[in-house]
């Protein structure tokens, strides 16, 4: 049998109100440096293929993923996954 969730108030209303306006202030953050990262991205891969090199550079990836990895875990490396498959474009 579970128990019936206990309604906040009082200064903790207040304070998840304040933490909420915090973690969308991160989101939009976020959001403008991702579309910073693909914009860049996606330059580098214009000017690889304009040199008559590869879009992609493999070895690049891996160490961005590892990076990713290390500072956030396996969900990190999904994170940096998603992010270089935006940057790429249409394989």
């Amino acid at each position: 049998m579970s128990t019936p969730p206990v309604a906040v108030t009082g200064t903790d209303v207040e304070r998840i109100g304040e933490l909420r306006t915090e973690i969308d202030a991160c989101d939009a953050a976020i959001i403008e440096l991702v579309q910073r990262r693909l914009a860049v991205s996606q330059e580098i891969g214009v000017l690889r293929k304009a040199s008559g090199g590869t879009r992609l550079n493999l070895a690049r990836e891996q160490q961005v993923l590892g990076r990713f990895r290390d500072a956030l875990g396996t969900d990190g490396a999904a994170l940096g996954m998603l992010l270089l498959r935006q940057g790429r474009g249409k394989l």
